[in-house]
């Protein structure tokens, strides 16, 4: 399981160092791809092949399925570590996602997000700023 929000540079080579708490599940497999609302998306091998289970139960007739099955497997690449626990994130996924320097690793639950930092915090920021909602939300799925 995946939790806490960890602070990194990327480097001049696009090297980030992978939070030390994250590691030891991601490097065994793992694969990095376009994530949801600005950010990227690391699973692990396991998590990533669940997930592949249940994309590649999705109707083919269905153009939303195809999208989406898109948008994930298209830019999806294998994580590589180093022996220091560095990983390069693909120069079209860090465009993507807006990552130039700071970068942030959130955990959530099944996976890690990547986000950039100035792109994060906007995100949050606006969150916060709809906490009504988001409670009335959770009522209505029973949480």
């Amino acid at each position: 399981m995946f939790v806490g929000t960890h602070y990194h540079k990327k480097d001049d080579k696009n090297r980030v160092s992978v939070p030390k708490p994250f590691r030891s599940d991601l490097e065994h497999g793992a694969v990095i791809t376009r994530g949801l609302d600005g950010c990227l998306f690391i699973f692990t091998a396991d998590s990533w092949s669940i997930l592949a289970d249940k994309l590649s139960t999705l109707p083919l007739t269905s153009k939303v399925a195809r999208d989406f099955l898109r948008l994930l497997t298209h830019s999806a690449t294998p994580v590589e570590m180093d022996k220091l626990g560095r990983t390069r994130i693909p120069e079209n996924l860090a465009k993507l996602a807006e990552i130039k320097s700071d970068v942030v690793f959130a955990g959530s639950l099944t996976r890690v997000e990547i986000w950039s930092k100035s792109r994060y915090h906007d995100y949050f920021e606006n969150l916060e700023n709809q906490e009504g909602e988001i409670e009335s939300a959770f009522q209505e799925l029973g949480i």
